[in-house]
C-alpha cells in the first residue's frame, strides 16, 4: 500500500478497534473483513449517539425543563417516540452503509481526501472545509427538494418522515426516522463532495456523525433564532407546510431559491 493511502487504513483501523474493541468480547471482531468491521463500528456508534443523545435530550426539554422550552400540549406521546425510534432503528444498518463506503473508496485512492491539515496547511484546510460545507448545503437543499417535488420519491419515500406533521408528534427521535433510501439520498452529498473537493478525512468522519446531532437538534421544536442557522424553528415549518425551508444548516439555499418561510414573521402574524 502506497504511502498516501495508509494514513487512511490506520485512522479507520484505530476507529475499529477504539469501538469494537470496547464493546465486542476478546477478539472476535478481528477476523472480521476490514469493511464490514467499518460498517459494524459505525452501526454500534450510530446506534448510541441517536439512543443516548435522543434519550438526554428529551429527558432535558420534556421533564427537567417542562413547559419552558415546549408547552405542555405539544410535547409528543411515548407512543409516537417509540414510533420515530423504530423507524430509526429499522433504517439504521442501512444508514450505516454510506460511511462504510465512503471510506472503503478513501482507502482505495478514489477520492480528494487528505490525511493530515498538515499536507495542505490551515489556510487551505479551512478554504476546503467551507467549499465542502457549501457544497453538501446545496445538494441536501435540491435533494431534499426533489423528494418533495417528485411525486413518486415523496408517496414512496418521503412521506414516511411527514407523518410527523405537527409540532406534538416531533421530537428529537424523528431525526432519523426516514425510509432507509430517502436518509441516505439526503446524506450523499457528503459523499459526493469527496470527489470534487479536496477533503480532510477526520473532518469528513465527524461531519458525517454531526448530522446525527444535528437532526436532532431541528427536530425539537425549540427556534433558537441564531440566523442564519436552519434552526429547529424553521424546520417545524417545513413539517406543517411542506413547502418552505428545505435548507439543511442554514437558511441562504432557501433565501436563494425563494423557499424560506421566517418563524419570527409568522409569530408577528398571528399577533
Amino acid at each position: 500500500m502506497d504511502e498516501y493511502l495508509t494514513p487512511f487504513v490506520e485512522e479507520t483501523t484505530l476507529y475499529n478497534q477504539i469501538v469494537l474493541g470496547s464493546l465486542l468480547p476478546g477478539k472476535l471482531w478481528t477476523p472480521i473483513p476490514h469493511f464490514v468491521q467499518g460498517w459494524l463500528r459505525s452501526y454500534i456508534a450510530g446506534t448510541l449517539l441517536y439512543l443516548i443523545s435522543g434519550f438526554l435530550w428529551c429527558l432535558y426539554i420534556y421533564h427537567v425543563k417542562r413547559n419552558v422550552y415546549i408547552p405542555k400540549d405539544a410535547i409528543p406521546t411515548r407512543k409516537a417516540m417509540y414510533m420515530q425510534i423504530y423507524v430509526a432503528m429499522k433504517a439504521m444498518p442501512w444508514y450505516c452503509a454510506l460511511p462504510a463506503i465512503s471510506e472503503y473508496m478513501v482507502e482505495n485512492g478514489w477520492t480528494r481526501c487528505f490525511s493530515r491539515i498538515s499536507d495542505v496547511g490551515w489556510a487551505s484546510y479551512v478554504w476546503y472545509t467551507g467549499l465542502y460545507l457549501i457544497f453538501v448545503e446545496f445538494g441536501i437543499y435540491w435533494m431534499h427538494r426533489e423528494l418533495h417535488d417528485i411525486k413518486p420519491l415523496y408517496k414512496y419515500l418521503h412521506a414516511t418522515h411527514h407523518i410527523y406533521n405537527k409540532q406534538n408528534t416531533l421530537s428529537p427521535f424523528a431525526g432519523l426516522a426516514f425510509h432507509p433510501l430517502d436518509g441516505i439520498l439526503q446524506a450523499v452529498p457528503h459523499i459526493i463532495a469527496l470527489f470534487l473537493v479536496p477533503t480532510h478525512f477526520t473532518t469528513h468522519i465527524m461531519l458525517i456523525f454531526i448530522e446525527a446531532i444535528w437532526t436532532a437538534n431541528i427536530h425539537d421544536c425549540i427556534h433558537g433564532k441564531l440566523w442564519p442557522v436552519m434552526g429547529a424553528g424553521y424546520h417545524t415549518i417545513h413539517h406543517t407546510t411542506y413547502r418552505h425551508n428545505y435548507g439543511h444548516y442554514t437558511v441562504w439555499m432557501d433565501w436563494m431559491f425563494g423557499t424560506l418561510r421566517d418563524p419570527l414573521e409568522d409569530e408577528a402574524k398571528n399577533i
